[in-house]
């Protein structure tokens, strides 16, 4: 059997499998609080720019499954982009994979914000959230996910052998990394072609639509530092208004959740905090990072000028 069939089997029984256990899951659920209560809960689903707090918020999610109607689908995340080709995805996979989720699955994905998929998450039967963190922080916790832990990234060659210290792969991740830059590192098939990275604005501005949508709760990772009690009583109360029944009380299932919090399991938590940025960034490294991001820390709340 070729490789690439080989490969292609391999994933699609790996599917299977995952859609097999969901199924188990939805079954015992359904005989604790009834089929009925089940297929009337919304689908859970954490959405966000990669290395915003993915897991905490996944995390909490998960959660739902133990005071209330609610799957862990077990499901891949849903992507714009393939980490270890970067080659971006269709639409039409997209909401296939949206489509795939069933009434109190719990899911979670990066997906830009491209017209049909904002109506897929604001619709009725979704209690969608969409978590973001400090674009510098970002930048400081994307150079540490290339170099130490993705190693199946496409640019993961690139930014551990040819970038060799921490100013320079900070530099990359913010004004990005152009094909030839990096080319000559690809550890993948000889078919494998060679993508850009685009800097942090560019990588941000696909997901700026998903602001300002009622039906979609925006969070910020550092809410949950900085209040995380009051952070999950809006988290749980969004759930809901868009028809989410918790099977505790209020206070009880606030409690719940904080239990389930354990950033040990997060495979990209280092250090649980935000600003690391100011430590991390260099004179030059502020300067690229404003003449690259314009106005986009003020945007989405960080800053209210460029003086920072």
């Amino acid at each position: 059997m070729p490789g690439s069939v080989q490969v292609n089997a391999h994933t699609w029984l790996q599917f299977n499998a995952r859609i097999l256990r969901r199924s188990l899951r939805r079954t015992a659920i359904s005989l604790q609080y009834g089929k009925k209560v089940l297929t009337k809960s919304p689908v859970l689903f954490a959405n966000s720019f990669p290395k915003s707090g993915t897991h905490l918020l996944t995390q909490i999610l998960a959660g739902f499954s133990r005071i209330g109607p609610a799957v862990v689908s077990g499901l891949p995340a849903i992507v714009t982009f393939r980490g270890d080709t970067g080659s971006q995805r269709t639409e039409s996979e997209i909401l296939q994979d949206l489509n795939r989720l069933l009434p109190g699955d719990i899911a979670y994905g990066h997906i830009h914000a491209f017209p049909e998929a904002v109506n897929n998450l604001i619709k009725s039967g979704f209690a969608a959230y969409f978590i973001l963190r400090d674009p510098r922080d970002v930048a400081v916790s994307h150079v540490h996910y290339l170099t130490s832990m993705a190693s199946n990234h496409i640019h993961h060659t690139y930014y551990h052998d040819e970038l060799k210290d921490f100013d320079s792969r900070l530099l990359a991740s913010i004004q990005g990394v152009a094909v030839d830059q990096y080319s000559q590192y690809l550890n993948h098939k000889d078919e494998t072609e060679p993508l850009p990275l685009p800097d942090i604005r560019s990588r941000f501005e696909p997901y700026l639509d998903w602001l300002g949508h009622p039906q979609i709760l925006t969070l910020r990772y550092e809410e949950f530092l900085i209040q995380l009690t009051g952070t999950l009583n809006r988290v749980l109360e969004h759930a809901v208004e868009r028809g989410y029944k918790p099977w505790f009380t209020h206070e009880h299932a606030i409690e719940m959740l904080i239990q389930g919090i354990d950033p040990s399991r997060s495979p990209t938590f280092r250090s649980g905090k935000s600003g690391g940025w100011r430590e991390a960034f260099n004179t030059t490294h502020k300067q690229v990072f404003k003449q690259i991001t314009g106005d986009l820390l003020i945007r989405l709340g960080y800053e209210n000028d460029q003086s920072w």
